[in-house]
């Protein structure tokens, strides 16, 4: 028997969970058609194949046609779901791992334009900012069906084997009802008193306890503290828990602190990268001190000291580490092999709840397997033949691809040319709210190490380089160099500096500075916040109608709360047609996709993230020499199939290359194609 806290086995009512480590209820955006079939199944049982006591599923799956999907939710309220819900429970429950489902009404954070295009409906007759549906106050035919609804979706979860439900009782509509800030009601659910803002969420529990019994788990994930001028203090979040527990109508606490209405309200209750690891963790023991229920918390705690620390404290009975199990699903093997050092870091960086945000589909930006469990795997098989495997570049794609190869069993060597790994990876990590993003490098070195993998640095790799090692297999990931040529002059901008060389220090920010943002990625607004702390004027133009897209909602956050307070300005839905040298400054000549406008503006630097052009000459050096021509069989690959493609030699090397080489695109895609394409060599 372990003295590990965290794998201490854990009694909750009937139901014994066999260490302390959960994953809280988060919705993916896997289900097809509303329900979680093969893909969502096999994501949950991966984790579960590794140990974790129990997965939350879904956040939050809808009990009421008008609560529609607008983050892929499952539909609890079609009967349909059941036998769904069954192929998921006991595929998890055949792996040891308890498993439960969040179910929710949105409430006013939703839209009507999504599903059957029903009005939303809240106690509050304001709109949430993030969703922007106006919606009608809630009636009393409304309330009464809503929680026949509840009941009704518990039922179905029952039936399907769930081991207990949680109520999500933060931003949607229950916790709509008991806050202070969106109850606008009058009577008997109006926001005069505590108790009548609660008694919702007490018919409820009574309509759920009725239809399923004492025995069936009930939990609620809530927010004990708004965090906001107005709502719910501390104070009376601590008197709603102590409620909560005299009442008997629930079984555990999932202890939530802030709002989710705006993106940087959401931010501070689920921080990201840079932020503060575990900033509610005292608060929620503070709730298990005062009530003595079963404690349940997650909010950034992504490492194994962390959460050995909240079980060891007393902070916490359960502890959820959900990013960090999509970072890496056998996070509980490994604390039990003992080989925490290999756990895969969650480096905050979000790309999962961003996209999820943007009508995505959850992805960790360094596990191209998560989400794809059935057809990327997550542990490398050996194989059959030892091949010499000759990787050219030491950034994400080109470690992923010696990774995969070494753990294949492979000879493998890697040519760098600069001194150190990492890449565009490196670049990023100079700014010290992304630092952590240099453990995706760290990461692949250490596991590169431990399987000899030979690394040449400061090595500018000619095709005699490579063909002398008398390769089987040639991975070319050179990656990407800045691109600043503007398709609109047609020419290369020689007056221009990059984003690169803003972030990088090899060029000094100018006085009034022209942030040029094609790309709408992080090397933009990161150049910006250079440009700003150095005590320049800042100007970030996109030709897009809105700016840096692809940093999305909560990475956007941090950004702006370092620039809002400076000398910066964004201008939408203006290009940047042509810069020419005008004295000691220089002349911007912009125009706009939407008409013929053009205007000139001046400034003394003008910085440029355009994108990156690949750096493809010694691929088209090798490709010759290679017996696929370089060429890849992408039905093979989308398949999950060898490359078996011959155009050339027939006794040449294997030839790909992959990541920025091939075209800009982003750290999961250089991942990404890493994997799908090594794991088969």
């Amino acid at each position: 028997m372990s003295n590990d806290p965290l794998l201490q086995p854990y009694k909750l009512k009937h139901l014994t969970l066999r260490n302390r480590i959960m994953t809280t209820s988060h919705e993916p955006a896997y289900p097809e058609d509303g329900m979680p079939k093969e893909r969502y199944a096999a994501y949950h049982t991966e984790r579960a194949k590794a140990g974790v006591a129990l997965t939350m599923t879904a956040g939050s799956a809808a009990v009421s046609k008008d609560s529609p999907p607008v983050f892929n939710n499952i539909l609890a309220y079609k009967d349909e779901v059941v036998p769904w819900i069954r192929n998921l429970t006991d595929a998890c429950h055949e792996h040891g791992s308890a498993v439960m489902i969040q179910l929710t009404h949105l409430g006013r954070r939703t839209a009507w334009n999504k599903g059957d295009w029903l009005p939303s409906v809240s106690s509050s007759k304001h709109r949430e900012p993030a969703h922007r549906a106006f919606p009608k106050l809630a009636e009393d035919w409304d309330i009464e069906r809503i929680i026949a609804d509840f009941a009704d979706a518990t039922e179905r979860m029952q039936a399907g084997g769930m081991d207990g439900v949680e109520l999500q009782v933060y931003g949607h509509l229950l916790d709509q009802f008991w806050s202070p800030l969106t109850n606008d009601l009058e009577g008997p659910y109006g926001g005069r008193t505590l108790e009548s803002r609660m008694q919702l969420l007490d018919d409820v529990l009574d309509g759920i306890r009725k239809r399923v019994g004492k025995e069936f788990i009930v939990g609620l994930r809530y927010t004990a503290d708004e965090a906001e001028a107005g709502g719910i203090t501390p104070e009376e979040g601590l008197e709603i828990s102590k409620r909560l527990a005299a009442g008997g109508k629930v079984d555990f606490l999932n202890v939530i602190r802030g709002r989710i209405h705006t993106d940087p309200a959401m931010t501070d209750v689920i921080p990201v990268q840079g932020m503060k690891n575990a900033p509610h963790l005292d608060f929620a023991g503070a709730v298990r001190k005062a009530t003595g229920m079963p404690t349940f918390h997650a909010a950034k705690i992504p490492d194994v000291a962390t959460a050995r620390h909240a079980v060891a404290a007393g902070l916490l009975d359960m502890v959820g580490m959900t990013r960090a199990h999509m970072a890496d699903p056998h996070v509980v093997k490994k604390i039990i092999e003992g080989r925490e050092d290999d756990i895969r870091p969650c480096v905050g960086a979000t790309y999962c709840l961003d996209r999820i945000y943007a009508a995505g589909e959850a992805l960790c930006i360094h596990n191209a397997a998560t989400g794809r469990e059935l057809t990327m795997p997550h542990t490398i098989s050996r194989a059959e033949t030892c091949k010499k495997v000759v990787i050219v570049g030491a950034g994400p794609a080109g470690l992923e691809a010696a990774r995969v190869a070494a753990e294949r069993g492979h000879d493998v060597a890697v040519f760098e040319a600069q001194p150190d790994p990492g890449g565009q990876v490196r670049l990023t990590a100079q700014n010290p709210r992304r630092r952590e993003m240099i453990s995706i490098i760290d990461w692949r070195m250490a596991q590169c190490a431990a399987r000899d993998v030979e690394f040449h640095f400061n090595t500018w790799a000619e095709a005699e380089d490579v063909t002398a090692l008398n390769p089987d297999v040639v991975i070319v990931a050179t990656g990407g160099m800045p691109n600043t040529e503007l398709f609109e002059s047609g020419k290369e901008q020689d007056l221009v500096v990059t984003a690169w060389d803003i972030i990088a220090g090899d060029v000094k920010p100018g006085q009034n500075v022209l942030v040029y943002d094609e790309s709408g990625d992080h090397p933009g607004l990161m150049a910006a916040e250079v440009a700003a702390n150095a005590g320049a004027t800042v100007e970030v133009m996109t030709p897009d109608r809105t700016f840096a897209p692809d940093i999305m909602a909560m990475n956007l956050v941090p950004y702006m709360r370092a620039l809002q307070d400076k000398d910066v300005t964004f201008t939408v839905t203006r290009r940047l047609l042509d810069v020419a040298r005008d004295g000691n400054e220089l002349k911007a000549v912009i125009g706009t996709d939407y008409s013929d406008l053009k205007s000139e503006k001046r400034y003394d630097q003008v910085v440029v993230n355009y994108g990156t052009l690949p750096m493809d000459e010694l691929y088209f050096d090798l490709k010759p020499l290679s017996s696929n021509g370089g060429a890849v069989d992408y039905d093979a690959l989308i398949g999950g199939q060898p490359q078996a493609v011959t155009r050339g030699p027939v006794d040449g090397f294997q030839l790909f290359r992959i990541g920025d080489a091939v075209s800009a695109r982003n750290t999961h895609a250089a991942i990404y194609d890493a994997l799908r394409l090594v794991k088969d060599i």
